[in-house]
């Protein structure tokens, strides 16, 4: 399959974002450690620009816009990560952004994209096609739309939070991050045998989002009905087709999590970790605390891909 990106694409956008992103903290954990018989090292992404590794992707493709381009605007489709990450982005390089979000959104997500200067145009949910709303907003106005995840750009973008990590921790035998759309994975998997061919690379999703590792078993593309996940940023229907050859050329293996692992995983962050995630960011760290890898993964690393949790799934936890 062919790739769509390469490791010299992942070491470029570090360049490119080097004096923009925040270097987040690698962090570690006696605790952790014992519980899973493991030396766990968390690349903490929720301390990153706009609270998700998003910023990286998002910055890395809108700074490569022409002028003309940037001059025009941006739009994205969105109701989380991204849509923060572009915003931010399109501030910082005094681009207009237009950021379309369901109507059903949740009101701190509007409010934190608004907060970043972006103009916010509500779709509805039940009735309209995602994709053709944004598509139609984007022609009418001359907007170019940056994707959330299948892009070249995105995926080179977010590789670089496995990037950093590498470079601090390089005696790694295993990376282990979240996916959804892949943007991130595929990213991460590029960096990871940029740096060692030899090491693992497993991606985690929720089991009754497993788009992904159905893909990866069949071999190709797999599409399933719309998740219901506590896991808002990986509810997503089937991988891209830019992103999926590079999990499947590189990624070891899919591992699924429940949901009560998952909200499980956050609350023991929240009060064991003293770090606050969302449920997708959640998700790798889930699968090691669950003993979903194998035994012989002994020094991983793992990308805890953002930060920005809805308030009532904090409630939720604590009412559980």
């Amino acid at each position: 399959m062919t790739e769509a990106i390469t490791f010299e694409d992942v070491q470029a956008a570090h360049q490119r974002l080097h004096d923009t992103v925040n270097h987040t903290p690698i962090m570690t954990s006696r605790t952790l450690n014992a519980r899973t018989g493991r030396t766990i090292f968390l690349k903490c992404e929720n301390f990153q620009r706009g609270g998700a590794f998003k910023f990286r992707g998002a910055y890395n493709a809108v700074s490569q816009l022409t002028p003309a381009a940037r001059h025009q605007g941006v739009l994205a489709v969105s109701s989380g990560n991204h849509a923060q990450g572009i915003a931010l982005a399109a501030k910082l390089l005094e681009t207009p952004a237009v950021i379309c979000m369901p109507d059903d959104a949740p009101q701190v997500k509007v409010n934190a994209t608004r907060e970043y200067g972006a103009e916010v145009i509500f779709y509805e949910r039940r009735i309209a096609d995602r994709e053709a709303f944004g598509d139609q907003v984007a022609a009418e106005r001359g907007l170019t739309v940056i994707p959330s995840y299948d892009h070249p750009h995105i995926m080179a973008g977010a590789g670089t939070a496995a990037h950093e990590l590498l470079n601090a921790t390089p005696d790694l035998d295993t990376v282990v991050a979240p996916v959804g759309g892949g943007g991130l994975l595929s990213g991460s998997a590029i960096a990871t045998h940029g740096h060692n061919t030899a090491m693992r690379i497993f991606g985690v999703e929720p089991a009754i989002a497993d788009d992904v590792r159905q893909s990866f078993q069949a071999g190709e593309r797999r599409c399933i009905a719309p998740p219901t996940t506590i896991a808002d940023g990986l509810r997503v229907q089937a991988p891209g087709a830019l992103t999926f050859p590079v999990i499947y050329n590189h990624v070891t293996d899919i591992i699924t999590v429940s949901e009560e692992e998952i909200l499980e995983t956050v609350r023991f962050a929240c009060t064991r970790l003293k770090l606050v995630i969302e449920p997708s960011g959640a998700v790798p760290l889930a699968a090691l605390l669950y003993n979903k890898l194998p035994t012989n993964a002994q020094r991983v690393g793992v990308i805890i891909s953002g930060g920005n949790i809805d308030p009532a799934v904090l409630l939720k936890l604590w009412d559980h």
